[in-house]
C-alpha cells in the first residue's frame, strides 16, 4: 500500500517540504485535519494547509499560529536532509 502523504508523520512532513511549493520562505504543506483543524491522526474528509519555517523545523496552521517545533525539519542545518 502507499503511503498517504496527507496524513501527518515527520516522514511525510520532510517527503511533502522537498517538492512543496513556497511562499514568503514558507513551504506550503497539506494535511488531513479534525473538524476543529488540527492535524488528524487518521485519514479525515478535510485538509487543512500548514506553513513550515525551513530555517527553523517550526510547522504553522492556516492562521499562522505554531503546532509543532522540531530541529529535525530544520531544513538548512541538515537535520532535515536524507
Amino acid at each position: 500500500m502507499e503511503s498517504d502523504l496527507h496524513l501527518y508523520t515527520p516522514e511525510n512532513l520532510l517527503a511533502q517540504a522537498a517538492t512543496a511549493e513556497e511562499h514568503l520562505g514558507y513551504k506550503i504543506l497539506t494535511f488531513y485535519v479534525d473538524e476543529t483543524g488540527v492535524l488528524a491522526k487518521t485519514v479525515t474528509p478535510q485538509t487543512g494547509t500548514f506553513f513550515l519555517s525551513p530555517s527553523g523545523g517550526t510547522l504553522r496552521d492556516e492562521h499562522l499560529n505554531i503546532v509543532l517545533y522540531s530541529a529535525k525539519f530544520d531544513l538548512y542545518k541538515g537535520f532535515g536532509r536524507a
